[in-house]
This record gives C-alpha cells, structure tokens and sequence, in this order.
C-alpha cells in the first residue's frame, strides 16, 4: 500500500516531480564535474605551467658553495659531464621530468675581431636513456613562450640570435655570422631565427651544444642544466625537508623521498649525478603551489554553490507540492496516519525523485568534465570513481536539507483546518 501510494502521488504530481529531478540533474551534473576535474587537475596545471620555464637548475657542486657562501660565480674550472643528463630520466620519479636541456656559456670571436656572447644548447635532440628508450627534449619542450621571428634552428649551423643583441649588431634574419676558432680555424653560422624570451638569450647567439663545446674546446662539459617537471605542491613536511633533509625522522624520510615534491626530486638529481647541485627554482615551485591551491577551491567553491542552489530549489518545490497537497495529507492524516508514515512516505516521493535526477546527473556531469577537459587543457580528464559515492552522499544531504521546510509544514498540518478549507 505504502509504494503505490507513492506511485500514484508521482504519477498525479508528475510535472512538479520533473522539476525536483530536474533540480537535482543540475545540481549532481555541476558537482560531479567539478570534483572529477578536481581530483584530476593537479597534473593538468603542472602540465600547463610547465610550458613556462625549468623548476629545477642542476649545477656544479663547487660553483653552487662558492654562491652561497661568498656571494660569487665559479671560476668555471668545474664543469658537469654531459654523459650524465641520461640518469635523470633514471631516478625514482623519472616519468615526473617532461623535459630538459644542458647550456654552456662562453664568447665566439668573429672574422672582423668582435665579441659575441653564446649559449650552447640542445634545441631538440634525441637521445638514448640508459633504459634504451628514445628521448627528445631541449628548449623546444621547456621554453616555448620564446618569441621566434623565424624558426627553430634544425641543423648544426644554425642559431638564433637575441633580439637586442641582433639589434645592437645589426644581424638580421638569414645573415651568416663568419667565427674563428682558437686554434685559427674559419666557421659559418646561420641565422634562422631572432629569438625575444626576456632572459640571457636575448643578448646571445643560441647555438647547438656541440658546436659551441667545439669552439671553446669543451666537448662533453656543461655549466648547468635545466630540467622541467610534474611536482606535488610543497607542503610542511617538504618545506622541512628543503631546510635540511637530515632532521626528518625514517617515516617523514620516506614519505618526502616518494612523493614529487620538487625538493625531493632534486635531492634524487643529486643522487644520480656526481658532483652535481640540484637547486628548484622557488618562484616556479611555489607559484604552482599557489595556482594549484586557488583552482581547487574554486572548484570546491562552484561545487558547494552548486549544491545549495539545488538545496533550495528542491526546498521550494517540495514546499509547493506539500501546500498543494495539503487536503490529501490532512485527510490521511484524519484517518489515522501517524505524522511519521506520512513524513515518510514525502521523503519516499523526494528520494525516488533524487536518484533518478542524480544519476542522470552524474552521467551528464562525467560528460561536461570530458568538456572542460578538453577544452581548458586539450586532454581528457580520468574518470574518478570516488566522486559517485561523494556526489550521491552529497545529493542524499541536499534532498534532506531542502525536505526540512516540508516536514515542519506536515508536522504543522492540522486536519481539522485544511479540511475546512483554513
């Protein structure tokens, strides 16, 4: 009896039953698509911020003591080996590393006598990790807000040239720059491309590694490397870590050491390749922190909204179906329901209403997630399982919540005085 009761008041109130599940749809739709974005948007963000330069510099040991202590640059008699960049792809959080690539600094003397500044690169080189796997990465995959009038030097005579160095010399685009070796030997470099990336290389010639460790009689040595990677946002125990790894005790070791903290990556980096100093870059590391932390709780904050605007629209319109039935639940009443089997019997209607708008909803929210995905990051979001149990109990609150002004309505009902017509 009680289930065909509810049957026939959702068939009868049919059209007001569609706006409750409607409600509900709206509300589970934006919920479940802001929780899966969530949960998947650490990664997106590192992703995307990676696009925006290194948050790892791996330098000399000694040159980083000199720094740090005496407040000055190497002598540069210390140099990193260039057989080494393979091992940090060899590290415990290799598949964190997008990208990197090595730079030498030094001067080319050109025909007429003139000194240029130089940095020595790989702009895409492939290469052989030590697992056998092919990799390529260089400045085409950490610094492509560089600003090309041109293109991407493919050969080894090819370079760029700063624009304000190109500027100050007048080098323009498909000139060739004459250089003489130390040991009297001739040279031609072409200009394919005027590179604008507010740093060092705006005032240099940017050329292919080997040519420039050739000139300056360097081959296999690098001042520093750049690496770029997915990190955790730092939190206390990373910030403990940073100060001085040795005051963490075994468990917050372990912890810190597998977990991709950028501290913690680095101090892998430093494992890896001897005599080196891995030093994050901290504007980068904390930047993303910040980022990532303030996108979470816009979602949270879309989420929570979400769910109270769903709350109160139920809220009126089960108010509404209640008023409009109040000569059918006060004759119930009458006739001997209990306030609870009718209370019970409303929240029946609501709840049925709820999980067919619930489900519909999450399925439609899963779909607008694979939207933002796309859209935001052009990539797919991963479908988290977890956010259908936490979409449903949050729905299950929602419907309780917005069925509070109801059941004080029911429980104030009197039958004598609907009856009436009062």
């Amino acid at each position: 009896m009680f289930w065909q009761m509810v049957k026939g008041a959702l068939i009868r109130q049919r059209n007001r039953f569609a706006l409750i599940a409607l409600t509900v749809a709206l509300g589970a739709s934006l919920a479940a698509a802001m929780l899966n974005v969530m949960f998947d948007i650490g990664d997106k963000v590192n992703q995307e911020l990676k696009a925006y330069g290194a948050n790892i510099t791996i330098t000399p040991q000694s040159s980083t003591v000199l720094q740090d202590v005496y407040g000055v640059e190497g002598a540069r008699k210390e140099y990193l080996k260039e057989e080494d960049l393979g091992k940090i792809k060899s590290i415990f959080w290799a598949n964190n590393i997008v990208a990197f690539t090595p730079e030498l600094d030094g001067k080319i003397t050109l025909d007429d006598g003139a000194e240029m500044p130089a940095i020595g690169t790989w702009f895409a080189h492939e290469m052989t990790l030590p697992t056998g796997e092919p990799f390529t990465t260089g400045d085409q995959e950490i610094k492509s807000w560089w600003q090309i009038d041109g293109a991407w030097p493919k050969a080894a005579d090819e370079v760029l040239v700063g624009t304000k160095l190109a500027q100050e010399k007048g080098i323009a685009l498909g000139d060739t720059l004459r250089y003489r070796e130390p040991n009297g030997s001739e040279g031609t470099l072409k200009v394919v491309g005027i590179v604008s990336g507010g740093g060092a290389e705006d005032e240099a010639v940017s050329m292919e590694l080997s040519v420039l460790q050739s000139i300056l009689s360097l081959q296999g040595k690098i001042d520093r490397v750049s690496v770029s990677a997915i990190t955790t946002p730092e939190n206390d125990l990373a910030r403990k870590a940073a100060a001085n790894p040795d005051r963490l005790s075994q468990k917050e070791r372990e912890i810190w050491y597998c977990t991709a903290y950028v501290s913690s990556i680095a101090f892998q980096l430093e494992e890896a390749i001897e005599g080196a100093s891995a030093q994050p870059v901290r504007q980068i590391a904390e930047s993303e922190g910040k980022i990532l932390d303030k996108t979470e709780l816009l979602m949270l904050l879309i989420t929570v909204l979400s769910l109270l605007s769903a709350a109160l629209g139920v809220s009126n319109l089960v108010s509404a179906n209640i008023m409009e039935r109040s000569r059918e639940l006060g004759l119930m009443k009458a006739l001997g329901a209990s306030n609870l089997s009718v209370i019970l019997m409303v929240l029946a209607e609501i709840f049925v209403t709820g999980i067919i708008g619930g489900i519909a909803g999450c399925i439609v929210g899963l779909g607008l997630a694979q939207v933002i995905g796309e859209t935001v990051f052009g990539s797919n979001i991963a479908t988290n399982v977890l956010v259908l149990p936490i979409v449903g109990g949050l729905m299950i609150i929602v419907l309780l919540v917005g069925s509070l002004p109801a059941i004080r309505m029911l429980l104030s009902l009197q039958p004598a005085s609907v009856l009436h017509g009062r």
